[in-house]
């Protein structure tokens, strides 16, 4: 059975940070394409940022260079580190099996102002 498993969601005050990760099992996760996606209150889901097996890297506009995606091939984990935080960052966050319908569960990031 293939599971995704978020964690390191919370509340922060605006510019502070957090680091997300998800767990990937049942799958070989060494050659898996990876993302991160997420969903405001009332707004569609969206692309934040992608990483390829060979942690090739890819960001929505709205990141500014104030996240980053990673992966641990031996912790078969993806992590999206977030500084710099906005309230308009406020979102569920999902990772994602790229290019298939394997998603986690979500993890509540809350910013403040």
């Amino acid at each position: 059975q293939v599971q995704l498993v978020e964690s390191g969601g919370g509340s922060v005050q605006a510019g502070g940070s957090l680091r997300l990760s998800c767990v990937v099992s049942g799958i070989n996760f060494r050659v898996l394409p990876m993302g991160w996606h997420r969903q405001a209150p009332g707004k569609e889901r969206e692309l934040v940022a992608t990483i390829t097996y060979d942690a090739r890297t890819n960001y929505a506009d709205f990141v500014k260079g104030r996240f980053t995606i990673s992966r641990d091939k031996d912790k078969r984990t993806v992590y999206l580190q977030m500084n710099s935080l906005e309230p308009e960052n406020t979102a569920v966050y999902y990772c994602q099996n790229e290019g298939t319908d394997r998603w986690g569960q979500g993890t509540q990031v809350t910013v403040s102002s």
